[in-house]
């Protein structure tokens, strides 16, 4: 019997199923998704932007998660730093363009001007007692992988972000992202809840029927089979992709370019996961014609045909790194049933648009993935409305880490509340 001494979020939390989705509250709920940016949004390292977001000293870009605004900025010592978007004189709105340059951060209402390190230099009619020392913007903190940006919100985030940076910087230093720019930017929101976005990118069990333009040059294999339905000509081509990955993780490693499997995606608070995998056929890039999108490589490669470098990041983004380009995505909650979808095709910061790369191909097949996927996300959060929704079960086989990434929600959300599972 339910102890009514318990939340409803503690009542759920307790009953999760391992190995099943999640009830339908964990998508509907007003009040669980106000915990979710209470407990996960707040508390955690969220990805956020690139560096080349703000390439040059007074570039400034915003970002919105939940009611909170940080902007984020590129001092003149060519250091990355955030702060709270809120003047301190009497709290407006302090940028209000999601990316511009400026000299200093001068508030419309009142022009108090803040320089770029968030020190407050000028506030009229304040008199003589007035201490600007004690007024400058509310920072934020920043951390950079690589050229990837994270923010955290809490005034005490998350100490293990050094361990996953340790990890993953020898993944990403090859790519140079530091030396890309942004060649083409999209937002969609998708009509649903924000883990539901995030479990649909956790697997590929649905791409072979709904991206066509995706899996041109993935193997079929590497979204995950069930072996004992395979008959012998496919557990012949299971076990040679088998030894392509890990003929491939050899020689890229031998190359210098770290490539085998790290998955912490559930047993750290900032759960990640990242492996270097082999592209089919003569393929280079994730393009229609699955040829390099840009002819101007990035960062340490020479060769095109050097596969794709996936990297997750617990709660809100994923990343795919080829020789040619780089695509970023992160998902920022808009409320319980709709999700923005931020995503960024990287280049080579001297390649030129219309000699080295056109956008239209660059972007063809995320564009179409991201569009197909934002519909699935709208067929699962209009089901879980219904009363016959209940958890259904994943597929060992190919949901294993939907599973994780469900794992990892329901343990934050268990400490947020207080209580063992």
């Amino acid at each position: 019997m339910l102890d009514r001494t318990q939340t409803p979020l503690e009542a759920l939390i307790r009953r999760r199923r391992p190995g099943y989705s999640l009830e339908a509250p964990f998508y509907l709920s007003p009040e669980i998704f106000a915990a979710d940016m209470e407990a996960i949004f707040h508390r955690h390292w969220i990805f956020v932007g690139v560096e080349p977001d703000v390439a040059e000293p007074g570039d400034a870009m915003v970002v919105d998660i939940g009611t909170t605004s940080v902007v984020i900025v590129r001092d003149d010592d060519m250091s990355v730093t955030a702060f709270h978007n809120v003047c301190r004189h009497r709290g407006a709105r302090l940028v209000h363009d999601y990316k511009t340059s400026v000299g200093n951060l001068v508030c419309r209402y009142h022009a108090w001007t803040y320089g770029l390190d968030g020190k407050l230099l000028y506030a009229e009619h304040m008199g003589p007692e007035f201490d600007a020392g004690c007024h400058g913007l509310k920072p934020v903190h920043v951390r950079s992988l690589e050229g990837l940006l994270f923010v955290c919100l809490s005034d005490d985030p998350p100490a293990d972000f050094d361990v996953m940076a340790a990890q993953m910087a020898p993944y990403l230093a090859p790519h140079e992202l530091r030396n890309t720019k942004v060649a083409f930017e999209m937002d969609i929101v998708e009509p649903g809840n924000w883990k539901l976005t995030m479990e649909n990118n956790r697997e590929c069990y649905h791409c072979a029927g709904n991206h066509p333009e995706l899996t041109v040059p993935l193997f079929a294999e590497g979204f995950g089979f069930a072996p004992e339905q395979l008959d012998e000509a496919g557990r012949a081509q299971a076990e040679r992709y088998a030894c392509l990955v890990t003929d491939n993780h050899g020689a890229w490693e031998a190359s210098g370019f770290p490539s085998r499997c790290i998955e912490h995606l559930d047993d750290m608070v900032t759960g990640f996961r990242t492996e270097r995998l082999p592209l089919d056929g003569d393929a280079e890039s994730h393009t229609l014609d699955t040829k390099s999108a840009c002819r101007k490589l990035l960062g340490r490669f020479n060769d095109p045909k050097s596969g794709a470098l996936h990297f997750w990041t617990q709660p809100n983004s994923w990343h795919h790194f080829m020789a040619d380009h780089a695509v970023t995505f992160s998902v920022l909650p808009l409320d319980a049933e709709h999700s923005l979808l931020r995503t960024k095709w990287l280049v080579h910061k001297d390649a030129v648009e219309g000699v080295d790369y056109t956008v239209e191909n660059l972007k063809a097949v995320w564009e179409a993935t991201n569009d197909q996927d934002s519909t699935l996300v709208g067929y699962c959060h209009s089901g879980a409305r219904s009363p016959a929704y209940e958890p259904g079960p994943y597929s060992p086989h190919t949901e294993v880490l939907v599973d994780r990434f469900c794992n990892w929600y329901v343990g934050r959300m268990a400490d947020y509340v207080g209580i063992g599972r």
